[in-house]
């Protein structure tokens, strides 16, 4: 009988395994399940060490042996001779194993994949204590056989105060290169840095630790815009295709058909993911037909080049590793396909908005989920947004970004995820491109001051808005115009330009724009203590939206109604609304809304008392606010938390929160201030408070909602402020009159008391109302008599 010249192959590993542990517990489970397993990934993803590894680990299950056989460099019609040879056997291969229990890892396994796949199939049927280990950059696609993607090494931080996968393999390496190399505070983020950069791809990182010997860890980080020359320092005895990137890159491509090599090279114009819709828009053309795109993405996924990252708006999603792409946007460059390919991923892009537009077109009746696709879609797209509109500004034609940009102009300004894009906004149209027609250029120049308004730039936001009011006019863009008028009414709050504003959106005919007139009549209703006009036109906008079918719409009616009845004392019509506004956005990242209605519970339970319902709400809110980086939103919601924590007895905290709250926000103190001020004043003493107040001054964001959330306290400074008391905002004059309007008094009884006219008394009052951040003369009242 023809007998094994040894059971074991495997080679001796040439320097320490890093990382993926958890990998490798679940391949050795698969391993018992399945008979056949391929690791697939992208070259340089580390198939062959993982498989080496699991091997070894898998010696003891197979007496029969462990035979490893090396195929990178095969040539075709001698896969069954190398594997026999590697087994030390002659004869029929499959015969000759018969019912041994062999573990076969066939590595590398792409240029022979077809024979590699028939000597599967043949080994399975006879031979039933066969498993095959098999590593390739696509499947072998043979009955039985499971496929287990190869991920990156982990770049993200554990959180349990070790290092990622990558960073550890970093270290692991550069430590060799250079003895005495280690993280320091300094170099940590960079080596971070780096690992991102390189996707997590362990050839990547082996090749760019061992550039340690010669240059600094920040030196690699600059020079990563050149990574294929940059990264060619490989072993002398290492497989040509692992010395250098590129190498591991070129072999991959030169494996592929030339349609594959056409639509890989035309992806490089996506910054980031695009969808089949835009792969078959923007890759179809000479040599590739759009019925063509599928199915060679399909191989391009099978053979690890492109990434299937997940869905968006019920699309898969595909990316490239970013050194792919470095690699294949060399190539797009060669081709000269670039500039025609940048012309059709803008056009794409467009189309895409245009749709959307239409989607929200008087008299079209769109169902929500339609809308909520295009919201997420276009959240998902953000990249390849700002991609075409760089293009558009490098070559001077801003024609169609202005279109896009203004088509999706409600997902820029109304989703609570504004796509950050009035840098591009603006740089498009200083380009003051003559083709331009006069209402595109009037609607973007709108587009520009609402931004503007929604960062708090009024001063920009009134002069963009009339340069666009009256661009438009002169175009006698009636769409435009009325956007325009109501973006004048929401920065002046006037009268007159409200009403104006409605009037023109009634014009149009669209009950979009009138939500939106009517939304700006609420919150300045609301705003300025007219509480039953504020719910009126709360209301209108409500049943506007839900004609339309508009969760975001009805989300910012119920927030408002809910503000409403808060103020009215009802709470609990205050929380029935607030419940209603998350309900309606549970499946949209419309964190602005959600951080609302979750802050707004959390008022409502501190209003009755129930402060454990409150810490929930409040924590919820203080945490998406922090995830999200809406830095005037957590410092909304951190005045709430020194509410919380003042009814709670923690007036330490209490202090802290609301000094940082009003730093954070550019504030001054009001009426709420003074609410957590003057019980800490009246338990820890002035001095103690001042100390805190500068404390609380001096936290990041970071550090404030730790100490919300954790109740970390940070180092005392070395001179304490004292915080301006609420009252010393008062000119003696006002306090007067403060006074007064606590006892009942009119304006006209002011006046007569006081001997001056009623106009100055008006004057005063709202004065009042300003500085303590009051809307009513009730609040006034009450706080004068709370401060007794």
């Amino acid at each position: 009988m023809q007998r094994f010249a040894d059971p074991s192959n495997l080679p001796a590993e040439s320097n320490t395994f890093v990382g993926r542990e958890a990998d490798l517990d679940e391949l050795v489970h698969l391993m018992r399940v399945s008979r056949v397993v391929t690791l697939c990934g992208a070259g340089g993803i580390g198939k062959t060490r993982l498989a080496l590894r699991l091997a070894s680990r898998l010696v003891a299950a197979h007496p029969g042996g462990v035979c490893v056989s090396e195929l990178a460099d095969l040539e075709k019609g001698r896969l069954r001779e190398e594997v026999a040879a590697a087994l030390g056997i002659s004869g029929d291969l499959v015969e000759t194993v018969g019912d041994r229990h062999v573990l076969l890892l066939l590595d590398n396994c792409e240029p022979v994949v077809g024979e590699c796949a028939e000597l599967c199939r043949d080994l399975l049927r006879a031979c039933p204590n066969v498993t095959v280990l098999a590593t390739s950059r696509e499947p072998l696609r043979v009955p039985g056989e499971t496929v287990w993607r190869v991920p990156p090494l982990s770049v993200d931080d554990p959180g349990d105060g070790g290092e990622s996968e990558a960073v550890r393999l970093f270290v692991a390496r550069a430590t060799a290169a250079r003895p005495g190399f280690e993280l320091t505070g300094e170099t940590r983020p960079l080596v971070v840095e780096l690992c991102q950069a390189l996707d997590g791809l362990p050839l990547a990182i082996e090749l760019a630790a061992a550039m340690v010997r010669v240059l600094s860890v920040g030196q690699l980080v600059e020079r990563l815009d050149d990574r294929f020359r940059l990264l060619a320092g490989g072993a002398r005895t290492a497989p040509a295709r692992h010395r250098t990137l590129r190498a591991a890159v070129d072999w991959s491509y030169r494996l592929l058909t030339p349609q594959e090599r056409l639509l890989l090279r035309r992806t490089a114009a996506f910054r980031s993911s695009w969808t089949l819709d835009l792969a078959e828009w923007v890759c179809s053309g000479p040599g590739l037909a759009e019925e063509e795109v599928l199915p060679r993405l399909c191989d391009l996924v099978d053979k690890s080049l492109v990434v299937l990252d997940g869905e968006v708006a019920g699309h898969a999603r595909y990316r490239l590793l970013e050194t792919v792409r470095e690699y294949a946007l060399e190539q797009l460059a060669e081709s000269g396909e670039e500039a025609e390919l940048r012309r059709r991923h803008l056009t794409a892009l467009g189309r895409l908005a245009a749709r959307f537009k239409q989607s929200l077109a008087p008299g079209v009746r769109t169902s929500w989920p339609v809308v909520e696709r295009y919201v997420n879609l276009f959240d998902g797209l953000k990249a390849e947004v700002h991609s075409a509109c760089d293009w558009s500004i490098a070559i001077g034609m801003p024609e169609t970004a202005l279109t896009l940009l203004t088509d999706i102009r409600f997902l820029l300004i109304g989703s609570g995820r504004r796509l950050d894009s009035t840098d591009h906004l603006a740089r498009l149209l200083d380009l003051d491109a003559p083709q331009v027609p006069r209402g595109l250029r009037g609607r973007a120049t709108i587009v520009r001051g609402e931004l503007a308004l929604a960062a708090g730039d009024f001063e920009p936001a009134m002069r963009h808005v009339r340069a666009g009011l009256e661009l438009c006019a002169a175009a006698n863009d009636r769409y435009g115009q009325a956007l325009g008028t109501i973006a004048l009414a929401q920065l002046t709050g006037e009268h007159d330009a409200i009403e104006r504003a409605l009037e023109t959106a009634r014009q149009c005919g669209d009950l979009v724009l009138e939500s939106l007139a009517q939304g700006t009549r609420a919150r300045y209703g609301l705003h300025q203590g007219r509480l039953h006009e504020a719910q009126r036109a709360y209301q209108e906008v409500l049943a506007i939206s839900e004609e339309l079918d508009n969760h975001y719409g009805q989300t910012f009616a119920h927030i408002g109604l809910a503000q409403v009845a808060r103020r009215s004392g009802d709470r609990a019509t205050a929380r029935r609304h607030y419940e209603a506004g998350l309900r309606l956005l549970r499946h949209v990242d419309a964190r602005q809304q959600i951080v609302s209605c979750l802050a707004g519970l959390g008022r409502v339970a501190l209003d009755e008392g129930d402060l454990a319902q409150a810490r929930a709400r409040l924590t919820e809110a203080l945490l998406l606010s922090r995830d999200a980086g809406l830095r005037a939103g957590i410092a909304r919601r951190l005045e709430a938390w020194a509410a919380l924590v003042t009814a709670e007895g923690d007036h330490r905290r209490a202090v802290l929160l609301v000094s940082a709250a009003l730093a954070l926000g550019g504030r001054q103190p009001d009426a709420r201030t003074e609410d957590v001020l003057r019980p800490a004043r009246a338990s820890l003493g002035e001095p103690v408070v001042g100390v805190l107040w500068a404390e609380g001054a001096r936290l990041t964001a970071d550090q404030a909602v730790a100490c919300a959330l954790e109740g970390d306290l940070p180092e005392p400074p070395a001179a304490p402020v004292v915080p301006a008391r609420q009252d010393s905002m008062l000119t003696p004059r006002e306090r007067e009159i403060a006074g007064l309007v606590a006892r009942g008094l009119s304006n006209r009884g002011i006046a007569d008391e006081l001997v001056i006219s009623p106009a100055t008394v008006a004057r005063h009052v709202a004065n009042i109302l300003a500085k303590l951040g009051f809307s009513t003369r009730t609040q006034i009242a009450a706080w004068v008599i709370g401060s007794r």
